[in-house]
């Protein structure tokens, strides 16, 4: 008797996620598994932990929720039975409603919702039913479109008007620009190099404005002056896409992950052989942030650079 052929790797993944959904394992809202997730649980490459969300946003079963990742959506009504595997579109004409700036957008959300590891060309035209030749049409390739992502996030800065006329409040006023750009991206930070930078006009329009009012320094300095300012909030910001990877991963927030670790740094902090980290054992479980660390960190480098500017001493006024 001749066998049916086994069913592809990510089709057996779909379905047992799709079982988990049924049975109420995963309701409405709750995450699924991640890709990072998906290759280790059952040991597939990324492209195929990538076709099996692909499948099951396809099929109307998840959807991504930015800044969260991808949901169980909720049950359709309508729906009677169970639709079979999607067959892949082929690119025609009137899937000419692309374009570039529709391309970039679509790019964004994949990031800003699952992280940067999940962008593929392939999964960008998933989103628009068409195979991903049909858009190298309008980017080039996944590097060339990400650059074009990062450049289309400083465009959606809102400068403020008017505008700070201080030095110090207009580098506090960009730094804090990119503070919030990077709450809405947090792929973004990583991205982001000091060292092998890419050509993004429009971040580069914003450093400009943020270091528009120091006057009397070299240019020298004063490029030093504000690449240390976009680093220290650049690296800062990191944590934002770390902690969203490992809240996938773990399946729990950054307070339920402390809250599990609490036993172990108890016996720490209570030791004696950490004065430093014992010193703040009667304070607040959040006393050191990704916030507090930003503002500390920014207000310290301000004083700083105050020397150079205005030959004065650090600790004189501005952020605390």
């Amino acid at each position: 008797m001749e066998q049916s052929a086994a069913p592809p790797p990510y089709r057996r993944i779909v379905e047992e996620i799709r079982s988990r959904i049924d049975s109420g394992t995963l309701a409405p809202g709750d995450r699924v598994p991640s890709t990072r997730r998906i290759t280790r649980e059952w040991g597939v490459a990324m492209a195929t932990a990538t076709k099996v969300l692909t499948t099951l946003r396809q099929e109307g079963v998840v959807r991504a929720v930015p800044g969260v990742g991808t949901v169980v959506a909720a049950p359709q009504p309508q729906r009677t039975a169970r639709p079979g595997p999607a067959r892949e579109r082929r690119p025609r004409e009137t899937d000419s409603g692309l374009s570039r700036e529709r391309v970039v957008r679509a790019g964004l959300r994949i990031a800003d919702a699952e992280g940067l590891r999940a962008l593929s060309m392939r999964r960008v035209a998933a989103e628009f039913g068409v195979s991903s030749m049909a858009l190298y049409r309008h980017v080039a390739n996944k590097d060339a479109l990400v650059v074009l992502m990062a450049d289309a996030a400083f465009h959606d800065i809102v400068l403020p008007d008017p505008a700070p006329d201080g030095w110090r409040a207009r580098m506090e006023a960009g730094a804090r620009l990119q503070w919030q750009l990077y709450q809405r991206h947090p792929w973004l930070a990583h991205y982001l190099s000091i060292t092998r930078p890419q050509p993004m006009p429009r971040a580069m329009a914003l450093i400009e404005w943020t270091m528009a009012r120091v006057a009397g320094v070299d240019p020298v300095t004063l490029l030093h002056m504000a690449v240390t300012l976009l680093n220290h909030v650049r690296a800062t910001a990191a944590g934002f896409e770390d902690d969203l990877e490992a809240e996938q991963e773990t399946g729990m927030d950054q307070r339920q992950w402390m809250a599990s670790m609490e036993p172990v740094f108890e016996g720490i902090l209570t030791s004696g052989s950490y004065p430093m980290y014992g010193g703040i054992s009667e304070h607040d479980e959040d006393v050191v942030t990704l916030t507090s660390l930003f503002e500390f960190g920014l207000g310290r480098l301000l004083d700083g650079m105050a020397v150079l500017v205005e030959g004065r001493a650090p600790g004189s006024g501005g952020v605390s």
